[in-house]
């Protein structure tokens, strides 16, 4: 069986796609990775309606990316923050990664609204896909791809 006569109903990038691939989410996932909780300002700073916000923070919930934990302030009525749960915290690379293809291609010419660098050493992060044997970078030509144990025959 080749690539093109495999199905990819159960393909990685399809199903994460499925959780996080809408615009919306991964703005609201690069806002809790900032240390934004509270739905009024994801509002705010993202600007999207009300009723898509709160779509999206209940997908991000019922799929364990978020954890809803409630607050309250004096005077008002409980409320969430909204939390990364560890799931949500290992998509931080594929943000980064995000980030570091639109310096590269997508910044206006004043630069970019952040800039991430290595607590220790002050260096600019740079994500690359590495060997888990040897860590050496590697690049597509680098590596080879074949049909794994989930891969069934289209329909």
């Amino acid at each position: 069986m080749q690539w093109l006569e495999a199905s990819t109903e159960n393909c990685p990038v399809q199903r994460t796609l499925d959780v996080v691939g809408e615009k919306w989410t991964l703005l609201i996932l690069r806002d809790a990775i900032n240390g934004v909780r509270r739905f009024d300002d994801f509002h705010r700073h993202i600007g999207l309606s009300e009723a898509v916000l709160s779509d999206r923070l209940r997908k991000l919930v019922s799929s364990g990316v978020l954890k809803a934990v409630p607050y309250r302030e004096a005077g008002s009525r409980s409320r969430n923050e909204y939390r990364l749960t560890r799931k949500g915290w290992d998509l931080w690379p594929v943000l980064m990664a995000l980030s570091q293809w639109g310096e590269a291609y997508a910044v206006g010419p004043e630069g970019p609204v952040l800039d991430v660098r290595h607590a220790d050493c002050g260096a600019p992060l740079r994500v690359v896909v590495e060997c888990s044997a040897d860590h050496s970078a590697l690049t597509p030509g680098d590596v080879t791809a074949r049909l794994g144990p989930g891969a069934r025959l289209r329909p």
